[in-house]
C-alpha cells in the first residue's frame, strides 16, 4: 500500500479500534488526555521534584527488558516519544494510573488498587536511597520470567517475532506495506549519512569506519497505538563485508511535539528527534546508546537498532500479590531513571518531599490517590464515549 491517503485512513481506523478493545488499552493510547489533565487548573496540587528528564508517558507497556550494545539486559523505560525535562511526579501518576487500570481489568477489588499505589510510592522512595544504579529490589516472578526469556533470545527470535520470517526480507501484508520509490531512496540515503552510519558501525566491535551499509529491505510499519499515523518504517541492513558482515533490524519513527508538560525556564532541543534521543540517553542508557536522530523526507526521525533482547511488559490478568510486587518493582525502575540525573542531595530532598504525606503504615499520599482516582473516572467516561463514537460506528 503506497498511497499516503489510504495509509492514513486505515491507520486512523486501526488506532480507534485498538483503543476500543478495553479501558486499559484506552489508557495506554490516551497520552494527550492525561497531559491535558496535568495542565488543568482543577487538579490537585502535586509535589514539585527536581527538573529532570522524565518519560512523560510512563505506563506499564513502556517499560521492559532492554539490551545494551553488548547484550547485557536490564529493565528500563523503552519508549521515550513524550520525554521532556519536567516534574518526576508526573511519571509516578502515569504509572499509578496504568497499574490501577490493569487492576480494574483484572477484576481486583478497590482496596487492592490502594495497596498498589502504596507499594508504588514505597518502591520509588526505596530506590532513591541507593547510591548506585544496581537493581536491589525484589523482582516479581513475571519479571524474572521475562528477563530469562530476554537473555535467551537471538536474531532468529527477533525476526520471527517482528517479521514472521527468519529471512533478511520484510514480508508485505497487514503490518508491513510497500514503499514508494521516493521513500526507499530517502531511507538508503539516510542510513549512509553521517548522522546514522557512524553510530550503527560503532555498535559492532569489529566493524570499520569505511564498512558499507546496505539496505536489504524496508517497508512502512503499521505499529503501536499512539504512533499510528506518523512516519514509521522497518529496515533490514547488512553492515560490513562478507563473512564479517552482520544484519541489523532498524526502527525509524517520526519525532513529533511532546504533549507532556515541561518544566518552565529549562532548555531542551527544539528538534523533536534530538529531544527523544537526549531523553533516552538520560533515562534509559541501554536504549539511548543505540538511538540516533536524522532527517527523512523533510521530517525529524528517530532511528534505533532493535535488539533480540528487547521486550515489553504485558499485563493480562494480575493477582493481588503480583500486582503489588509489580508496582513496587516498576516504581524502582522509574526512580533509578530519575535518580541518576540528580545529585545525592537532590535525591534526599525529593524523597523527603514524597514522604511528607506517606506514613509508616504505607498510607498512599493524598495527591497520588486523588490524582489516580480522578483520572480513572475521566478515562472510563472517555473510553465509553470513544467506543460509542468510533468502534460502534465502524462496526455498523
Amino acid at each position: 500500500m503506497t498511497n499516503p491517503d489510504d495509509r492514513q485512513r486505515i491507520l486512523t481506523q486501526t488506532r480507534n479500534l485498538k483503543m476500543a478493545q478495553s479501558a486499559h488499552a484506552y489508557v495506554r493510547g490516551s497520552t494527550v488526555k492525561f497531559c491535558e489533565w496535568l495542565e488543568s487548573s482543577s487538579r490537585c496540587k502535586l509535589p514539585e521534584g527536581p527538573s529532570v528528564w522524565i518519560c512523560g508517558d510512563c505506563h506499564v507497556g513502556n517499560l521492559g527488558p532492554l539490551a545494551d550494545a553488548k547484550g547485557h539486559v536490564v529493565v528500563q523505560i523503552r519508549d521515550l516519544d513524550q520525554t521532556v525535562i519536567g516534574n518526576p511526579a508526573h511519571d509516578l501518576i502515569r504509572l499509578g494510573l496504568s497499574l490501577a487500570s490493569a487492576a480494574r481489568g483484572s477484576d481486583l477489588p478497590g482496596v487492592t488498587t490502594a495497596r498498589i499505589l502504596e507499594e508504588l510510592v514505597a518502591g520509588y522512595q526505596s530506590a532513591l536511597l541507593f547510591e548506585t544504579e544496581k537493581d536491589k529490589s525484589h523482582r516479581p516472578k513475571s519479571i524474572q520470567t521475562l528477563l530469562a526469556q530476554s537473555t535467551r533470545r537471538r536474531w532468529q527470535h527477533l525476526a520471527e517475532e517482528r517479521l514472521d520470517t527468519v529471512k533478511p526480507t520484510i514480508p508485505l501484508g497487514k503490518r508491513f506495506w510497500a514503499l514508494t520509490p521516493t521513500e526507499r531512496s530517502a531511507l538508503s540515503q539516510m542510513f549512509a549519512s553521517d548522522s546514522v552510519k557512524p553510530t550503527l558501525i560503532s555498535l559492532r566491535g569489529r566493524a570499520k569506519e569505511d564498512d558499507p551499509i546496505e539496505l536489504l529491505d524496508a517497508a512502512y510499519w503499521m505499529k503501536g497505538c499512539s504512533s499510528l499515523g506518523r512516519l514509521r518504517y522497518a529496515a533490514i541492513l547488512r553492515i560490513g563485508h562478507g563473512e564479517n558482515s552482520s544484519l541489523c533490524l532498524a526502527d525509524v519513527k517520526e519525532g513529533v511535539t511532546a504533549a507532556a508538560p515541561r518544566a518552565s525556564k529549562v532548555e531542551m532541543p527544539r528538534d523533536n528527534a534530538i529531544r527523544v534521543v537526549t531523553g533516552a540517553r538520560a533515562l534509559s542508557p541501554n536504549l539511548g546508546q543505540r538511538m540516533m536522530s536524522a532527517k527523512l523526507l523533510g521530517k525529524s526521525v528517530v532511528v534505533r537498532e532493535l535488539m533480540p533482547q528487547d521486550l515489553k511488559i504485558e499485563v493480562n490478568r494480575l493477582s493481588r500479590e503480583e500486582a503489588m510486587k509489580l508496582a513496587r518493582y516498576l516504581a524502582g525502575v522509574v526512580a533509578r531513571a530519575h535518580g541518576r540525573q540528580m545529585k545525592a542531595s537532590q535525591r534526599r530532598a525529593w524523597r523527603s518531599d514524597l514522604a511528607k504525606n506517606h506514613k509508616a503504615s504505607l498510607e498512599t499520599p493524598s495527591w497520588l490517590w486523588t490524582s489516580v482516582v480522578e483520572l480513572l473516572g475521566l478515562h472510563e467516561a472517555a473510553y465509553l464515549d470513544h467506543c460509542r463514537r468510533f468502534a460502534l460506528s465502524e462496526a455498523a
